[in-house]
């Protein structure tokens, strides 16, 4: 079995396309999509197929931004707000 890096469930891409490239690309600019999800270069509507420099830009995570609980974790690591209070009358007097 060889071993490596594990396989990713949400990894992600780009077209990276240069200043010369079809509309299609331009319009696939800035845009992550799901490596399963990104079409094949050229791309089907491509005018110039045969000159086309476009080329993919890999991501281990298709989101940009972390999602809000992973920023609020590392926010507050090592801050207890809870209190610890018993049960009964006695532990508040």
């Amino acid at each position: 079995m060889v071993e490596g890096k594990p396989r990713l469930k949400y990894r992600g891409a780009e077209v990276i396309a240069p200043e010369d490239a079809c509309d299609a690309a331009r319009l696939l600019t800035n845009l992550r999509l799901l490596s399963a999800d990104v079409p094949p270069l050229p791309l089907k509507t491509c005018d110039r197929p045969a000159t086309c420099k476009c080329k993919y830009r890999h991501f281990d995570d298709r989101r940009r931004v972390f999602p809000r609980r992973v920023e609020h974790a590392t926010r507050y690591r090592g801050v207890e707000r809870r209190v610890r209070r018993g049960k009964r009358d006695s532990d508040y007097t």
